[in-house]
This record gives structure tokens, sequence and C-alpha cells, in this order.
């Protein structure tokens, strides 16, 4: 929905079609019809086209002009649509009004696309209000996405709307949706020129959600918290933009950032917790039978507490070029010779012989390691979480996976805040584990990259640009944040 560019190339067309940069009349359109060779329908294959391709709203319309010449004054659905697409990335209200207009008197309901467009076309005319009622009809077929609750609430500020958009914002979280990054920024962008402490302190509720779900501000909503925060009248809060040393201390104020070490109540917590929901409650685990557990539990119980545990499927794959028992073996023995208690979790079939799987060299990881191989049809998550935290605080383990599905697992946002916090501080993480060069894991860091306050400080973590990041990485830079006294 979103232009690429103003002007689009329009594209080389295998039928050798040009699509047209100019209104078409009837003979027109019915000579570039017969010149098409295509197996699709023509109406449909050439309004996707210009859809795709972003052509004027001027030639779209008159394509419409020529179906409904030729079709007693009707025009499909699927035309419609793209139509009023054209007209929303190009901004033409007048003519989303128009489509509008006919959608509402012929349809009694729409897809969600439909709706999606209308909103986003609607909100920004002066009858945006509509737009809500739109959002309604739709929550009647299913949840509506957040860039449909971001569009509401952007538009609700922009008409000055202020209740509407919390209101929204309220029913979003309801719905355990995250909402984007840009909506959050909107608030913050529309609160300069409120002077009111009740929306202060919504503002800075958002920054503890961000806090609660791990969330990092991108660059620009960074800009736009330091503005907000400068601009509260009396406050004196000063803000720069900095980095954390390698012991915690902001480089900006010299205050010291919390650590990532759980305290010993937290971690109690948290593992009773992960035991609870996702190891013994967890329907995601199907693959895993309650025989299989029990049989690892006995054998963890039965060991001394490990000091890393390796999820060795993992490990093996992480450099395709290399051979699998190879590339784990050179992990387990680089490891071995640091005195350390190793666990290796796999499967059976890394026991038997292949191209991949040597036998001599899973025999030499089972001399170094205790190792144990679930069936084949297991998942290694669970066994890994469960080794580690019940071999206590101290130990660490290895995988590059991200275990995205067992934070969602946890029922509540404090037991995923802190589950994230305990993968921060024990998930190692390979850089180079290639065989024949030295073993290097990702630093962890001491301190806890999440938005923290003081009360008379902030320091908000934030991405350059906004990417999709493994667990393990986090931003480097930051916002400092702190009243002159």
């Amino acid at each position: 929905m979103n232009p690429q560019s103003k002007d689009h190339d329009l594209p080389p067309v295998r039928n050798t079609i040009q699509l047209p940069t100019q209104p078409l009349n009837s003979e027109e359109w019915d000579k570039l019809k017969a010149d098409f060779k295509g197996k699709t329908r023509f109406e449909s294959w050439i309004s996707s086209q210009m859809a795709h391709y972003h052509s004027p709203v001027d030639v779209a319309k008159s394509l419409l002009a020529w179906v409904a010449a030729k079709n007693n004054g009707i025009v499909d659905y699927d035309l419609l649509v793209r139509y009023l697409h054209l007209c929303v990335v190009h901004k033409q209200t007048s003519e989303v009004i128009d489509v509008y207009e006919i959608m509402k008197a012929r349809y009694k309901i729409l897809d969600s696309g439909g709706y999606t467009l209308l909103i986003r076309g609607l909100i920004l005319s002066d009858r945006w209000r509509e737009a809500f009622l739109l959002l309604e009809d739709l929550k009647k077929v299913m949840t509506p996405s957040k860039k449909n609750y971001n569009d509401c609430i952007q538009g609700a500020l922009l008409h000055q709307d202020v209740n509407t958009a919390w209101n929204l914002y309220q029913e979003l979280l309801g719905h355990d949706i995250i909402p984007m990054l840009e909506t959050l920024k909107a608030f913050f962008d529309f609160g300069k020129d409120i002077k009111d402490d009740n929306y202060s302190n919504k503002l800075l509720d958002i920054l503890l959600y961000l806090r609660n779900n791990q969330l990092y501000p991108g660059e620009s909503f960074a800009h736009s918290i330091k503005t907000w925060f400068e601009s509260v009248p009396g406050k004196q809060w000063k803000g720069q933009f900095t980095t954390i040393q390698k012991s915690g201390q902001c480089s900006g104020c010299g205050k010291t950032i919390e650590s990532i070490q759980l305290s010993p109540e937290d971690y109690e917590f948290l593992k009773g917790r992960i035991m609870r929901d996702v190891i013994d409650g967890g329907d995601q685990y199907k693959k895993t039978t309650p025989q299989e557990l029990k049989r690892f539990e006995n054998f963890v119980k039965s060991c001394p507490p490990f000091d890393i545990v390796i999820d060795g499927l993992n490990v093996a794959k992480m450099f395709p070029k290399a051979r699998e028992s190879q590339l784990l073996l050179n992990v387990v023995s680089q490891l071995a010779k640091q005195n350390l208690r190793l666990l290796v979790l796999g499967r059976k079939h890394m026991l038997r012989k292949s191209s991949q799987w040597r036998m001599d060299e899973m025999e030499e990881v089972q001399k170094q390691a205790r190792c144990f191989f679930a069936d084949n049809i297991s998942k290694d998550d669970p066994f890994l979480l469960y080794a580690t935290l019940h071999s206590g605080n101290h130990c660490k383990f290895i995988t590059n996976d991200l275990m995205r599905d067992h934070k969602a697992c946890l029922p509540d946002a404090k037991t995923q805040r802190l589950f994230f916090k305990w993968q921060q501080g024990h998930q190692l993480a390979i850089i180079n584990g290639f065989p024949g060069s030295k073993l290097t894991f990702q630093n962890i860091l001491s301190y806890d990259t999440v938005v923290q306050t003081t009360g008379d400080s902030w320091h908000i973590p934030y991405d350059e640009d906004l990417v999709e990041r493994y667990s393990y990485e986090v931003p480097t830079k930051w916002l400092c944040l702190h009243q002159k006294t």
C-alpha cells in the first residue's frame, strides 16, 4: 500500500502490452484487449498490473468507465478494490469517498482488504469519523490488525480526537496485539504541544510497555521521545544520544545500568514458571512424549550440575560446508579443555553412520561430555531449558535458536521479561566454531539492554534502523535522559 517511489517504471510486459500512461477511450481499451494474449481475464490482469505499478488514478478510472459501459454500469468487486488501492496510494480522497459510497450501497460486508483500504483512505478526509464505523464492521468478522489500529489512531490524533486515540490503543493492547512502533511514536509527536499530566503519564506507561515487551524504538522514534521530554514545562529534562561502557556505566551521565543477572528470587520464580508452563504444561510439545521427558528428568537428576548445555543439532548445522559431527566435536573438545562440565543434547539419528555423522567423532564427543539422545521426533528446546535451569544460575546454554515460541507460552509480561533477561545472560551464541579455528562466542553483556528509569533519569536503547534481530543481539545506541538539578 505504500508507494515505493513517485514514478514507477512501467513494466516490460510479456504480452507486449504497455500499461497506458494516459486515460483511454472505449475504442482504445477495445484495441488493447484485442492485443492481449494472456491466459487470464484481461480486465483482471490489467487492473492488478496498474495497482502494482501505481498507475495514475485517471487512467484506472477510464478502465472502470469502459468496464461499466460494457456491463450495465456494474464493476466487479476486485476491480473496485484495486482502483481504491490506487486512490489511497495517491491520496485522492474525493475518489476514495466515491468508491466508499458505491461499496456501501452494493455490499453489506467487505473483505479485510476492502475495509483496510477504506479506513486508510477515509481517515485523511473530512469524513474521518466513518473510518471508526468501518473498524466496528471489521470487528464483526475478525480482530482488526495492528495496521488498522495504527491508521485509526493516527487519524484520531490528526483530527485532535485524543480520547478516541487512547481508547483504541487500550483496545489494541486488550487483544494482545503488539502495536506498531509508529503508533507509539505518534502519541509522543502529538504530546509535544500538550501540557497535561494525565497525557504525560500515559506516555511514561508506553515507555514501560517497551520495557516489559523488550521492544526497541527506531532512531526517529528515539528523537521523538527526546523532543517530548525536553518540551515538558518546568521539568528541565535534557537528552543525549550515547553508549554504555563495558562496565555498565552510561557514557553520558555516569549512572550504572541494571545488571543482566537475575536476583535469586527472580531466578527461582522463573525456573518454577518455565518448568510448569513450558515443560510440563505445553501442548506445543506434543512431539515429545511424557515418558521421554521423564527419562530425561531422571537422567539430569542423576548427574552433577552442568556448566554448559549444548544444543547438539543446532551447533552441528551452524556451518553448512563442514561435516556435522566434526563441527560438534570441535566445539565440545575446545570447551572440555577448560574443564567445564558439558551436556550435549542430540537425536538418536546422530549415532547412525552417515556422510554427516562419523562414528569415531561421535564416540569422542561422548568421552568428553555427558550426552542425551532423544527420539528423532522430539523437540530439543524443552530439554535444553530444563537441564540449564536445573543446573543453577551459573549454567549457560549454546544454541543460535531464538526461542520465541517459549516466550509466547509464558503467561504474563513479568515472566516473559524475566525469561528474555535470563536468555540474554545465559545464551552463548557461536560466532566462529569452524573446525580448525578458535571457538568464539558473542559477548554476554554485564548490563540489561532494556528501557529503564530511576525517576529522575531514563535510559532507552534504540535501533539505528529497525532490524529483525536475534534475541542475543541488542542495540548499542542509547538515549540518556536526565533532569537538570
